[in-house]
């Protein structure tokens, strides 16, 4: 799949509906839920290889999305001597954007597997061990933190 680059990539990760930015609070209160706009689905599919606990982690965001979020920490963190409040706020604002996108990553596969299903489709033992070593990869790394 095509991901937007740079700019647009950045803008996808930023958007922001008429009730004001995306903030920690608002994805522990569930209002991120009613914000999820975007298409579930796109970016979905990065880096799904198989891992045993000797293997490493496949990557939870495609390159272009990693590098956008890396930019908007760094320019975050070079502006906190001069605005440490308004770091604070959008390092908070980019901890929710890519909370928010993760969510729209799982989300994204478990439609597709429920597609898949819908249609009658049987979805393949092998694609259900794969998404289930990913959410059991994804958990594991929020715990260890």
């Amino acid at each position: 799949m095509n991901e937007p680059q740079g700019k647009e990539q950045e803008e996808k990760i930023t958007e922001e509906d008429s009730s004001g930015r995306l903030t920690t609070k608002d994805m522990a209160t569930g209002v991120a839920a009613r914000r999820v706009r975007d298409e579930p689905g796109e970016g979905v599919r990065a880096a799904q290889t198989e891992q045993s606990s000797g293997e490493a982690a496949s990557p939870l965001f495609d390159s272009s999305e990693t590098e956008t979020f890396r930019a908007r920490w760094h320019s975050i963190q070079t502006q906190f001597v001069d605005e440490p409040r308004k770091s604070v706020e959008q390092a908070d604002e980019l901890v929710a954007a890519a909370m928010k996108r993760l969510a729209e990553i799982f989300a994204g596969e478990r439609e597709n597997l429920e597609r898949e299903w819908d249609r009658g489709d049987d979805v393949s033992t092998e694609d259900l061990r794969i998404a289930l070593q990913r959410y059991r990869s994804f958990f594991d790394r929020l715990l260890s933190v």
